[in-house]
């Protein structure tokens, strides 16, 4: 399998992890006292992951030799973050959990891909810059939303309710 630079391993975490934002955005959506409204953002933002996964993998298709060095990177990513995600939200989780959960996951995306862009800047891939530039604001507003919804529904709890 051919190697890849540090640039072409974090695009393949990139992919990895929007791959496993799809999946853990089903998952928090179908947790208890999850609202409609929520499971529509959740939606939303599944959608906006499955296209920052096509734009990736067709950007690791056209680097010559590396797609399936890319692919098994991207898959070794989902595999991680589908791990966490499931030690994270063990069987009493609720929608607060999966929010909790999904904050730090949108916020690890943010970073990768922030980091991504400026290995993507300083390497003069131009390709690859500008995918990760059309990905921030998309990854900047799903930590916006998810800490918004994770606030909101933490506003609807009694916080001297038991366990």
């Amino acid at each position: 399998m051919a190697e890849l630079t540090q640039l072409e391993s974090k695009l393949g975490e990139v992919i990895g992890l929007a791959q496993a934002a799809q999946d853990a955005t089903s998952k928090v959506a179908g947790l208890p006292e999850a609202t409609d409204n929520l499971k529509q953002l959740l939606e939303n933002m599944s959608q906006e992951a499955a296209e920052t996964e096509k734009r990736g993998e067709q950007i690791a298709g056209s680097r010559d030799g590396k797609k399936t060095a890319l692919e098994e990177k991207a898959r070794e990513t989902k595999t991680e973050a589908t791990e966490m995600m499931k030690t994270y939200l063990g069987d009493d989780a609720d929608a607060l959990d999966g929010l909790e959960f999904l904050i730090m996951a949108e916020a690890g995306e943010l970073g990768h891909v922030e980091i991504a862009g400026v290995m993507a800047e300083k390497a003069g891939e131009a390709e690859v810059r500008e995918f990760l530039e059309w990905a921030r604001p998309i990854q900047q507003r799903h930590v916006e939303q998810t800490r918004s919804a994770a606030l909101e529904l933490a506003s609807e709890q009694d916080p001297t309710e038991t366990e």
